[in-house]
C-alpha cells in the first residue's frame, strides 16, 4: 500500500512537471492571443468594450495561441516556419469565403442579423477581415491534430502524393461543376452538395499540377489525411457556433428538412457534420488559390 501511494506520487508529479515544461515552451505570442481572445470573447457577450462586434480579433487570438500550442507542442508552427506565408493563408482564406458566400446565394442556408446598417463598403472590407481567418483557424488545429502520432498524415509534406489519370480528373470536375448546378436548381433538396462541389471540381486540378491535393494522399492509401483535416474543421465549428450564439453581428440558418431537429447553438446537430467536407474545400481551395497567383509553397506539415 505505502509502495502503491509512493508510485502514484511520484507519477503525480512527474505529470506535473511536464505540464509546468509545456507551458513554458508556448511563446509570448501564444499567451497574447489567450488575452486578447479572452477579451475579445467577453466584449462580444457582455456588449462592453471599445469594439461592437469582435469576430476577428477574438479568432485572431485564437489562431495566435493554437499556434503557440504548436510551438510548445513539436517545436514548430505556421509563424515559426514564414510569417509571410502565415499572411498569406488570411489573404487566401478572404476569397476563400466569399466564395462559398456566392454559393449561399441560390440555398440561403445560412443569414446574418446585424447590429447596425452597414454601407456596402464597410460591410465588404468588415465581412473580408473576419473571413480571413477561416484558414489559418483550420490549418493551426491540423497542425495541432497532426502532432497526434495516429494522426498525424502518413505522406511527407513534401510528396505531392499520386497523380489521377486525365480522364479520371476530367470525370471528377464534371461532378464538381454539376454540384454547383444542381443546388442552384433545386436549393431545397440539393443544397448540401455546395460542401462537395469545389472537392470535385478543384482538387483534380491541383493534382494535376502537380501541388498538394486531396487526392493525391487518397491514391497514396494515406487516409489519416482525410480524418485528421476534417476533425480540425469540426473542432473549429464547435468554436465558431458558441462564439457565434450570443454574439451581435451573428449568423443563423435555414436548413430544409433539419431545422426541426435539436440545435447545438444556432446549428442543426446534424448540420456539424458540414464541415467535414468542407475541411477538404477548404484546403483544395487553398491550394487552387496558390497555384493560380504563382505557384507559392504552402508551407503547410500535412
Amino acid at each position: 500500500m505505502i509502495g502503491d501511494a509512493a508510485e502514484e506520487a511520484a507519477v503525480d508529479r512527474t505529470a506535473s512537471s511536464a505540464r509546468r515544461a509545456f507551458l513554458l515552451r508556448i511563446p509570448l505570442h501564444g499567451w497574447l492571443g489567450l488575452a486578447l481572445n479572452l477579451a475579445s470573447w467577453i466584449s462580444s457577450w457582455a456588449r462592453i468594450g471599445p469594439w461592437s462586434y469582435t469576430f476577428f480579433p477574438l479568432w485572431f487570438g485564437f489562431i495566435l495561441l493554437l499556434d503557440g500550442l504548436n510551438v510548445a507542442r513539436t517545436g514548430t508552427s505556421p509563424i515559426q516556419r514564414s510569417v509571410p506565408r502565415f499572411i498569406v493563408m488570411f489573404l487566401c482564406s478572404m476569397p476563400l469565403w466569399w466564395a462559398f458566400e456566392l454559393l449561399n446565394i441560390p440555398v440561403q442556408n445560412w443569414h446574418y442579423i446585424l447590429d447596425r446598417p452597414y454601407s456596402p463598403i464597410a460591410y465588404f472590407l468588415i465581412s473580408s477581415l473576419d473571413f480571413s481567418t477561416v484558414l489559418p483557424a483550420v490549418m493551426e488545429v491540423a497542425e495541432l491534430l497532426a502532432s497526434i502520432p495516429a494522426l498525424r498524415p502518413r505522406l511527407p509534406a513534401t510528396d505531392v502524393g499520386g497523380r489521377l489519370s486525365w480522364r479520371v480528373a476530367a470525370a471528377l470536375m464534371c461532378l464538381g461543376a454539376l454540384a454547383i448546378a444542381l443546388p442552384t436548381l433545386f436549393p431545397r433538396y440539393a443544397y448540401g452538395l455546395v460542401w462537395l462541389c469545389l472537392i470535385f471540381l478543384l482538387d483534380p486540378i491541383n493534382n494535376l499540377a502537380r501541388r498538394k491535393s486531396i487526392f493525391g494522399h487518397l491514391l497514396r492509401g494515406d487516409w489519416r489525411f482525410i480524418v485528421t483535416v476534417p476533425l480540425a474543421a469540426l473542432i473549429c465549428g464547435f468554436f465558431w457556433e458558441m462564439w457565434n450564439y450570443f454574439a451581435l453581428p451573428k449568423w443563423y440558418y435555414t436548413v430544409p428538412f433539419f431545422n426541426s431537429w435539436p440545435h447545438l447553438f444556432e446549428m442543426p446537430i446534424p448540420g456539424f457534420l458540414g464541415y467535414l467536407p468542407f475541411a477538404l474545400e477548404v484546403f483544395a481551395m487553398y491550394q487552387f488559390l496558390l497555384l493560380i497567383t504563382g505557384g507559392w509553397n504552402d508551407d503547410l506539415v500535412m
